[in-house]
């Protein structure tokens, strides 16, 4: 009996040996696959394909250039979406807490909207944010200090922020927008006597 059974275990570990060796091969050369992995395989590459040939034809975002998007601004369609405040000003954050967080990174991922929410910017097709649309950059433009508001107030995504802070930027460069820096009073009586015309220490 003793025999018997060491003969088994040999045999079975031989087996368990050679479907190591196997199973080795088939990771190293597709080609030894066996047919379960390659219908596998085939189904996966189908179900890729499908989802590309979905993926074309959904229509795409509409892309507007920057000229439409001035006539926009000016036209009575955006008068009664927006009156006369700013863009941003209606829209709300889903949150937790007190204090807004950060806003996601983008809105639109493969030329559609990917989210339930999309930022004040992105969920107007003719809102483009370009150096020539001065009046649409006026509103993300604080008129005390000149600097562009924080997206945590104006709810842009952080995509559309960057590209603001860079159109700023250029309209300012070119002219379109006035770059002005606030005027600061000194009390000079802080730093010198005015008698003496000494500077205190």
């Amino acid at each position: 009996m003793a025999v018997f059974s060491v003969r088994r275990l040999a045999v079975a570990s031989r087996f368990m040996f050679s479907s190591l060796i196997r199973s080795q091969q088939a990771v190293r050369d597709p080609a030894c696959r066996g047919i379960f992995t390659s219908v596998t395989q085939l189904q996966s590459a189908s179900d890729d394909e499908k989802d590309m040939e979905e993926a074309q034809r959904k229509p795409q975002r509409l892309v507007v250039d920057p000229d439409t998007s001035i006539r926009y601004m000016e036209s009575s369609a955006y008068a009664e979406t927006y009156g006369d405040k700013p863009v941003w000003f209606h829209y709300r954050r889903n949150f937790k807490g007190q204090r807004p967080p950060e806003t996601r990174k983008t809105c639109i991922r493969g030329g559609q909207i990917s989210t339930g929410s999309p930022c004040p910017i992105c969920r107007d097709e003719y809102l483009v944010l370009d150096h020539k649309n001065v009046k649409l950059l006026e509103q993300f433009v604080s008129p005390y200090t000149g600097e562009v508001l924080e997206s945590k107030k104006t709810g842009i995504c952080q995509k559309q922020h960057k590209t603001l802070i860079v159109e700023v930027m250029k309209a300012q460069d070119h002219g379109f927008l006035e770059k002005t820096v606030p005027f600061r009073k000194y009390d000079y009586s802080q730093y010198y006597d005015e008698k003496t015309g000494k500077v205190l220490s």
